[in-house]
This record gives C-alpha cells, sequence and structure tokens, in this order.
C-alpha cells in the first residue's frame, strides 16, 4: 500500500520523494520538537508545501517534561532538555490535529515511552488515527525506566523490542536513532529486523553546559540533546554509514540542515528525505528556502528525479561534475 496525498501527485515531479510506501511531495520535513505538535509554524509556512510535519513526540499519557531552563544557545547550535512535554496522544488528537489536519499537512506521528509497554499501547493508539497521518516515527532515543535510564537506542536488543512492541501499527514506522553509540550500523540493523520500514538518522547529542558562575549545569535538568550545526557532520556520517550497511532501506537524514546544499550532502551520502530541526528556530521560513533550492539545483544540473542523487557518495565516482 502507498501512503501518498493529493498534494503529492500534483506537485512538480522532480522533487516527488519516496520513503518505502509513503510517497511525499519533497524531501523536506519539519523535524519532531521543533514545529509543535500543530499549526505552530503556519503563519511562517504554508505547511502542505512541505514534505510531511512531524510533530513534536508523543506518549500514550501526558508529560509535564523537564525543570527550567530548558534552552541554550551554543555556538554552533542549542542544547535543550525539554523532555518530550506534550499532552499525550488523546488529547492531541482531540485539540491539536483537527488544525493540522485542516492545514493541508501530511503528518508524520512521533511516538515515545518510558516502557516498552508504553511503546505498544502508543501504536496500538495509533491504528485509529486517519489517513492524513502518513506514517509513524518511533523514538527510540529515550531512557528505559525499566532499566535503569538507558536510553533505548543505546542497545540493539531494547531497539529492535520497542520495534517489535509496535507492529500493532497500520502504517510505515520509521526509527529514530541515537548517534551517541559506536554500535549505531548495528543498531540500525536490529531496528529493521524488529520491524522498522525505514530509519531515521540522527537525533541529538549528549552534551552539557557549564554556569561559571555558579559552577551548575545551565540547564534544568543538567545534561541535554545538542542540535544545529555543529553535530551536522555526525549526522552525515552516520548517514553514509548506515546507507553502506543497508543499501534497501529508507533513510531520512536529520542534524543541522540549514540549506540545499546540507540537504544535498545529507541525500548524497544516502538519505531519502531529510527533516530540518535547530534551523526552524533561527529562521521559521527556511523548509521553503531549501525546497527551492533543491528545485534550481536539479533544474540546473538536468536532474529529471531527485531520487536519483540519493547515495552518490557510496560509489566513490567522483567524476560527475555538479553545478553549484
Amino acid at each position: 500500500m502507498i501512503f501518498t496525498s493529493k498534494a503529492a501527485e500534483s506537485r512538480d515531479s522532480i522533487l516527488t520523494t519516496r520513503v518505502g510506501t509513503v510517497l511525499l511531495k519533497n524531501p523536506v520535513m519539519l523535524a519532531s520538537g521543533t514545529a509543535g505538535h500543530s499549526t505552530e509554524m503556519s503563519s511562517f509556512i504554508d505547511l502542505s508545501a512541505v514534505g510531511a510535519v512531524v510533530v513534536k513526540s508523543l506518549s500514550i499519557f501526558p508529560w509535564k517534561g523537564n525543570s527550567a531552563p530548558r534552552v541554550h544557545e551554543t555556538p554552533a547550535g542549542m542544547i535543550n532538555s525539554v523532555g518530550l512535554q506534550g499532552p499525550g496522544l488523546g488529547k492531541w488528537v482531540e485539540k491539536e490535529m483537527p488544525a493540522l489536519i485542516e492545514s493541508g499537512a501530511d503528518i508524520v506521528v512521533s511516538i515515545w515511552g518510558r516502557s516498552i509497554e508504553d511503546y505498544e499501547a502508543a501504536a496500538e493508539f495509533c491504528r485509529d488515527l486517519p489517513s492524513q497521518i502518513v506514517a509513524i516515527e518511533v523514538n527510540v532515543s529515550c531512557p528505559n525506566v525499566e532499566d535503569r535510564g538507558r536510553i533505548f537506542a543505546h542497545s540493539s536488543s531494547m531497539t529492535r523490542s520497542v520495534l517489535a512492541a509496535t507492529e500493532s501499527v497500520n502504517r510505515p514506522r520509521w526509527a529514530k536513532l541515537s548517534p551517541n553509540t559506536t554500535d549505531l550500523v548495528e543498531i540500525a540493523i536490529a531496528a529493521v529486523d524488529g520491524g522498522a520500514d525505514a530509519l531515521t538518522l540522527v537525533n541529538t547529542l549528549l552534551g552539557m553546559v557549564i554556569d561559571i558562575e555558579t559552577g551548575s549545569p545551565l540547564l534544568g535538568a543538567g545534561g541535554g540533546g545538542l542540535s544545529g550545526p555543529a553535530i551536522r557532520p555526525v549526522a552525515v556520517r552516520s548517514v553514509f554509514d548506515v546507507r553502506r550497511a543497508l543499501p534497501d532501506i529508507p533513510i531520512i537524514g536529520v542534524g543541522g540542515i540549514a540549506s540545499s546544499a546540507h540537504a544535498l550532502e545529507f541525500m548524497m551520502a544516502g538519505a531519502n528525505a531529510i527533516q530540518i530541526g535547530t534551523a526552524n528556530f533561527a529562521n521559521p521560513r527556511i523548509s521553503r528556502k531549501v525546497i527551492k533550492g533543491l528545485h534550481r539545483w536539479c533544474q540546473k544540473n538536468s536532474i529529471e528525479e531527485i531520487a536519483a542523487i540519493v547515495g552518490k557518495s557510496q560509489a566513490g565516482d567522483d567524476t560527475k561534475i555538479w553545478d553549484t
């Protein structure tokens, strides 16, 4: 079954993007945690013009998140410990989802949990979501309360278990993985073995900022997740390595993307599509700029389908010269 929309069918075919069985109008999505739970970005961009909106991660239960302060600017991005604050899936469907559907956006729902049972319950709930939800992104970069807070995505067995627990979802599942491990390829394989239809690479890097006046961490929760331009080379390498190991699995690249050139870099490394995260805070219209830039680049280089460039760096062929 192909999950698509009228928007995907009617837009310029140059940028039409397939992520497994999901057909998107273009490869540019808004990353989870950076575009809110509904239409918060609609005053800046037409949400129906991006490939998809990935909502801020939701659990089966309401969650208040971490103590303030939650966000701090860094020299090349930001560090946050928002803590997955959200209304829970039930309230989201009732209060937030209708406006997002009305905007015409294709929607990816991100789910998280503190235990395998939480993920299983969230997946079961998502079975009844409307067709505008084209995929479920399973955020496994969360602490597991049953394993002394160890992050699910730092373990192959736990990652496989989470994905297996979400098998009741009746639409594609994208596993969002953490870069904070030396075993990323092994964990990516485990996610696919568990039933992931695609991989989102990567979540934030673990970090901390200290207030030298007090000697204490600046964030209320202590450490946090580093995002933005500083992590882009790490994310590109993650995509490259996983694409080499899993040549047929769809990959969504995310991490420090703020231009069409960055998007192209990820796609040449092996990403079928990309997500823009932290850059949305600096420029809420950045996705529109990236989409236009990709279209111009394809036209300039006589690229009829942007999918043709996916994984070009894997071949090691440096004979093809493109105009930038």
